[in-house]
């Protein structure tokens, strides 16, 4: 796929596409598609920023420990590394899957939606929000998700 054939099948895509692709990433098996998978979404320099539930990041701000809870990835290689965690944590070990709530939406170059991690038995494990700030090709260049239940 040329750069220009990338460019065009991404900027065209619609956000619901685009959050369908996204989660499919980690729930994906496969390493070696997770990484063409996260080369197609993202720029090379992009980031996805975590920020955990409430009660990690107040264990992390407790007198003597000080610090922040949010984790961030940057580039490919940190990218790949945080889906294969996930995905090994979450997917393989807990038999979870993650998936949207049907509410893609986009206002100019951000995508926003919500997501859940289900059990097996659809028993919602956990929730979250993720926002996605495009680049101009329609890669994304900054993920910021959010765990809020």
């Amino acid at each position: 796929m040329t750069d220009t054939q990338a460019f065009v099948e991404i900027s065209s895509r619609s956000a619901a596409e685009l959050a369908e692709k996204y989660l499919a990433l980690w729930n994906e098996p496969d390493p070696e598609r997770r990484r063409r998978m996260i080369a197609e979404l993202w720029t090379e320099d992009g980031r996805h920023i975590l920020q955990p539930p409430q009660e990690i990041r107040d264990m992390a701000g407790q007198p003597g420990i000080g610090l922040t809870a949010i984790l961030e990835a940057r580039g490919y290689e940190q990218i790949e590394a945080r889906a294969a965690s996930a995905y090994e944590h979450w997917v393989r070990s807990e038999g979870l899957s993650f998936r949207g709530r049907d509410d893609a939406d986009r206002l100019g170059d951000v995508v926003k939606f919500h997501w859940e991690a289900v059990a097996k038995d659809g028993e919602v494990f956990a929730v979250g929000l993720t926002f996605l700030v495009l680049a101009a090709g329609g890669r994304i260049e900054r993920d910021y998700t959010f765990v809020v239940a």
